[in-house]
């Protein structure tokens, strides 16, 4: 994942009137924190940025007053309803840094003829990766698979480079048959209690 550049200015007001200004003026409040140095406050390009948080985990290389600062987006806060983006903290990172991140798990491929139904039980796996090679996504396939099959964390293909962080035994998909509900015919009573409410409607 290259990272996406970003010029940021550094943040001299606060409190809620101050971000609601920030906001007004097209610019998002943000944080950057990390090894041991002191947060710092920033605003940020509210189109740029949020073109550039699309992802999860995006890397971000800021410019604030000629400092070039490498981040990953961490925390995304948003206005519930508006879904416009009112604050992020980003961590800094470096060249060749492992970092821990939650990457999304992608389904793919089709199912054995009449296995019906998958559930994916883990949306995210937590893994451990290159800061500036983080994947988008971890890919699990399940082509040709039949009902009774399991997919745990142990059975993914990940990426060069990426190490899986949670149980191996995690389940990731449990793959099962459709279970049909047969309702049966309707009784005699039903039929006579139905008939009943549509002559009272007559």
């Amino acid at each position: 994942m290259s990272e996406q550049k970003l010029a940021g200015t550094v943040r001299t007001e606060f409190g809620k009137g101050a971000a609601r200004k920030a906001r007004v003026a097209n610019q998002i409040p943000a944080v950057i924190y990390g090894h041991g140095e002191d947060v710092m406050h920033i605003l940020l390009p509210a189109k740029a940025t949020t073109l550039a948080v699309r992802t999860a985990n995006a890397l971000l290389e800021i410019d604030v007053d000629g400092e070039s600062h490498l981040a990953l987006a961490k925390d995304i806060q948003r206005d519930p309803i508006k879904q416009i983006i009112e604050h992020i903290d980003l961590l800094t990172v470096r060249k060749g840094e492992k970092v821990e991140v939650e990457v999304s798990v992608h389904v793919d491929g089709e199912l054995a003829p009449g296995t019906d139904v998958y559930n994916q039980e883990a949306n995210t796996v937590l893994v451990s990766a290159d800061a500036t090679n983080l994947p988008e996504t971890i890919v699990v396939s399940i082509e040709g698979r039949v009902a009774g099959e399991h997919i745990y964390a142990k059975d993914l293909e990940l990426p060069a480079g990426v190490e899986l962080l949670l149980d191996p035994e995690t389940m990731i998909i449990n793959i099962s048959e459709a279970v049909v509900q047969d309702l049966g015919a309707p009784s005699d009573e039903q039929i006579a209690v139905a008939a009943a409410e549509v002559d009272a409607e007559v």
